[in-house]
């Protein structure tokens, strides 16, 4: 049996820039529908195709150097990548914030919380 090899830690950048990410969470809604329809049978019979949506939720740290503008983030590209050279990466295009949040604990860094929506998903 051959040894596998999986996806690890990835890359982020933002318009080119690294940023140091401790958490990428990406959600696809597929915007497909139940359609329920009143007949003898008491289910449903199909489904209704939507527009997807895809939101991506990012927590980084907060450089003492200074810090992106994220609440001004429009139009953005965010590529993912693997930190190994194998692997594909995946672009999200023109990206915007819906929110920015600060985490400040006692035990970890200083953290920022960011919730962006991207209009298209392209695997290079």
């Amino acid at each position: 049996m051959a040894l596998e090899e999986y996806v690890g830690s990835i890359v982020l950048e933002v318009d080119g820039q690294e940023i140091e990410v401790t958490d990428l969470k990406v959600d696809t809604n597929t915007g497909r529908k139940l359609v329920k329809t009143m007949n003898k049978t008491g289910r449903a019979k199909g489904f209704s195709r939507g527009i997807a949506e895809i939101q991506l939720s990012l927590t980084v740290v907060i450089p003492a150097s200074g810090d992106l503008d994220w609440a001004a983030i429009e139009g953005s590209k965010i590529t993912e990548y693997p930190l190994s050279n194998s692997g594909k990466r995946t672009s999200y295009l023109d990206c915007f914030t819906l929110t920015v949040g600060k985490t400040y604990s006692v035990d970890n860094e200083a953290r920022r919380d960011i919730t962006m929506q991207a209009l298209r998903e392209v695997v290079e």
